[in-house]
């Protein structure tokens, strides 16, 4: 009596109306929430500031200097009949107004350069974790999807032989409910469900070796080491710039002005100004621009190496997840078939009982196959989706309307 009043309360609780949301939905909460997309989002505002940065390495510079000094000296003899005295020094004031205009700073240039190879690095970052957050919502969305149409019907079907397995399957579905609240920030009570008649289309273009070039080519995580490899390789020459002589336009005007002391009966004021060219050219540093060099060429070559690394995960992850969505569409293709043989099994027992040729068991043993086939196939269908969504994110081509296109396949 106490498992089946349990049984009712569950089902009651379960049972009750309230409003599903939708992927889309849910998304947009993530987009607002998750921590791990908003620290990206930042890194991104950041990594823009370098290109002004590096302009204004380029750009002149205009500094102001200011002064004031008053001094006085006290004069004191050994002579005990001389008193002591102290002799007035001027008072001065003055300022300087300087104006640079770099003309010739190799390091400056490349680091300018640098600065448009980071902001497309940071830019790819984020596109990167734009298209994570729409595979981690999709897959926390679908895993509690899984969890509350299968394991509860299985539940009802046996109860009295799987109640350890019922409150595993709750506790596992508070689980990925937590998860959901991780991303997304809120705790939904109902999400929609995949339609039944949903049909899964293959991948467009169906063909493994236009998604695995896609994949090599811009997949984001090719794109941030491409970008990453362009600022070694700057960064290298920068380093070996620092041999290299440097040049500036510097004008200069200041003004000065001394009070009267005891050497001069009257103050003075005294304008100046100045223009030119300073070159300077470094000799030696102890060793540290060579130092230098090395460490960056090293560095460069490091870039190129996880570039190519990049670039070869990309062609087989490509390939992997692109068999996968067949497989799983042609595993989805299966299971609906035997979804329709276990339910006319069902329905065969069912009559067999009521005529007498079949015992509850035989009936009981039907309907657990039957809410198994559904299990796996919605398992199969989550999965072909996912990995589809993942095929996508690998190419560089996943975005928020990918999401819309599965919302619309949800029960309504």
């Amino acid at each position: 009596m106490k498992k089946s009043g349990l049984l009712v309360v569950l089902l009651v609780v379960t049972a009750r109306p309230v409003a599903a949301e939708d992927l889309v939905q849910v998304f947009r909460d993530s987009q607002r929430y998750d921590a791990t997309y908003s620290a990206a989002r930042n890194s991104l505002v950041a990594g823009r500031e370098r290109l002004p940065q590096g302009r204004a390495l380029l750009l002149p510079t205009l500094n102001l200097s200011a002064n004031a000094t008053r001094s006085r000296v006290d004069v004191e003899s050994r002579d005990p009949a001389v008193s002591p005295s102290f002799l007035r020094t001027p008072d001065s004031a003055g300022y300087t107004l300087t104006f640079t205009q770099p003309i010739f700073r190799a390091q400056n240039w490349m680091q300018y350069q640098q600065g448009e190879f980071q902001v497309r690095q940071a830019e790819a970052t984020f596109g990167q974790a734009s298209q994570d957050l729409i595979v981690r919502v999709a897959q926390a969305y679908f895993e509690v999807g899984t969890a509350t149409i299968t394991d509860t019907h299985e539940a009802q079907a046996r109860y009295d032989l799987i109640a350890a397995q019922e409150i595993a399957a709750l506790n596992d579905l508070q689980a990925r409910r937590r998860q959901l609240q991780l991303i997304s920030g809120k705790e939904y009570t109902e999400l929609k469900q995949l339609r039944g008649d949903v049909k899964l289309s293959p991948p467009n273009p169906e063909n493994v070796e236009t998604w695995a070039e896609l994949a090599e080519k811009q997949s984001y995580t090719v794109l941030i080491q491409e970008a990453g490899a362009e600022v070694a390789a700057l960064e290298a020459k920068r380093a070996s710039a620092g041999h290299l002589p440097t040049l500036d336009f510097v004008a200069q005007y200041g003004q000065a002005g001394e009070t009267a002391s005891t050497t001069s009966s009257v103050g003075r004021d005294t304008n100046s100004s100045s223009v030119g060219v300073q070159l300077a050219l470094p000799l030696f540093q102890g060793g540290s621009v060579s130092s230098r060099e090395r460490e960056t060429a090293a560095l460069y070559q490091r870039s190129k190496d996880e570039l190519d690394n990049a670039r070869r995960t990309a062609l087989l992850t490509a390939r992997q997840l692109y068999l996968s969505t067949l497989n799983g569409i042609t595993q989805v293709a299966a299971l609906e078939q035997a979804k329709v043989s276990s339910q006319s099994a069902l329905d065969s027992n069912k009559l067999g009982y009521e005529v007498g040729i079949r015992i509850n068991i035989d009936v009981l043993n039907a309907q657990q196959q039957l809410y198994s086939t559904e299990r796996d196939l919605a398992l199969a269908r989550y999965n072909t989706i996912l990995n589809n969504l993942r095929l996508k994110a690998s190419a560089g081509t996943l975005r928020e309307e990918d999401l819309e296109e599965i919302n619309r396949a949800l029960r309504q």
